[in-house]
């Protein structure tokens, strides 16, 4: 049922304690372009103690997916994140292995937590906080001791109650690791964790199908003077996405070609969603006007749209299309009744023909 699936996450996360004098800090999850494990996060706890001198320890870790379903192979998102669709009642096993990329050994707790979409972002709950997904899913260690540059892998079962009600579910695997008990001479223990994201549908029969539109290219320029070509999607499937993607340039002033540019990545949209992907550009681009086609995917969907576009002057402005980008590459309406039109007349000459034949 499973393939194994062995590219490594370009994830990383730096844990140490420190010895300042200073408030609380906190640091927002985040991902990065090419984050195949998912996601990866920072934390922060205050101690009331002095803090006297900094305390050089660090410690890294990194972890990946091992399996993903056959009928997956050939998706991407699958390759990162736990991605499936079961009917109540059904059982899987994924296996995600744990990196220590120090010289130093180190424990590394392991666990499941609870995430959701919020406003075209993955969001990750904060600890150890549950929700359905994370109470149908048990992993077979709950910590590892790890040696310098040494690995473990983790088996996760998801069980899903005959009795589960229909619908998408999202969560995380984490493994993470922190800074050594606070003492008298540390006041601030920062933590580090790394995960793989968990989608997760429930029902009966196949799986929804997942879609997605563009429905409007807007041409901007940032305040700090950047070119920025943003995108309304929309989640017409039945599935989240994760949207990555590239914009071109062509047919510019003097003829001039630019790109491909990378889309900001970071956009998920539960299904029925709108959210904005948002590709940054160069300053010293000119305004154009230019040709834009900006190709968007998640997994196996993708989605190309083109228009004729012309970059704002001034910074915070916003620019012209002067076509839809929401336009379907299929012929127009009469292109299509004339071809519909000649298969006919044709389809009608070869009867007629084949039927003389039949009568000589």
């Amino acid at each position: 049922m499973r393939g194994a699936r062995r590219s490594w996450a370009v994830l990383a996360v730096l844990a140490a304690v420190y010895a300042v004098g200073v408030g609380p800090a906190t640091a927002d999850g985040m991902d990065g372009p090419s984050a195949v494990s998912g996601v990866t996060e920072h934390e922060a706890h205050e101690h009331e103690a002095p803090s006297p001198e900094p305390s050089p320890t660090a410690q890294t870790i990194g972890i990946k997916l091992l399996d993903a379903p056959e009928n997956r192979r050939d998706d991407p998102r699958a390759q990162a994140y736990i991605v499936d669709h079961l009917a109540p009642g059904s059982t899987i096993e994924r296996r995600v292995e744990v990196v220590n990329e120090s010289s130093a050994p180190m424990h590394v707790d392991v666990y499941a937590a609870a995430a959701a979409i919020v406003k075209g972002q993955f969001a990750f709950a904060a600890d150890r906080a549950a929700n359905e997904l994370t109470g149908w899913t048990s992993l077979d260690a709950s910590g590892l001791d790890l040696a310098a540059h040494g690995t473990a892998q983790v088996r996760a079962t998801i069980r899903v109650p005959k009795d589960a009600a229909a619908g998408e579910r999202y969560g995380v695997v984490w493994a993470q690791t922190g800074s050594p008990p606070a003492d008298r001479r540390h006041n601030l223990a920062i933590t580090g964790r790394v995960g793989v994201r968990m989608y997760l549908d429930v029902g009966p029969g196949g799986e929804p199908a997942s879609d997605f539109e563009i429905e409007q290219l807007s041409p901007a320029r940032g305040r700090d003077g950047r070119a920025e070509l943003h995108a309304r999607i929309h989640n017409t499937g039945g599935r989240a996405l994760d949207i990555n993607g590239v914009l071109s340039l062509s047919d510019g002033p003097g003829g001039l070609r630019a790109g491909p540019f990378t889309a900001k990545t970071g956009t998920t949209l539960a299904p029925g969603d709108h959210a904005e992907a948002v590709v940054p550009l160069d300053s010293r681009l000119p305004d154009g006007p230019w040709n834009v086609e900006l190709t968007l995917r998640s997994g196996l969907v993708e989605h190309t749209a083109r228009a004729a576009a012309t970059f704002p002057t001034t910074p915070g402005g916003a620019g012209a299309v002067t076509a839809s980008a929401a336009q379907s590459e299929s012929y127009p309406t009469p292109v299509v009744a004339g071809l519909s039109a000649l298969v006919l007349a044709a389809g009608s000459f070869l009867f007629l023909r084949f039927h003389r034949r039949r009568r000589r």
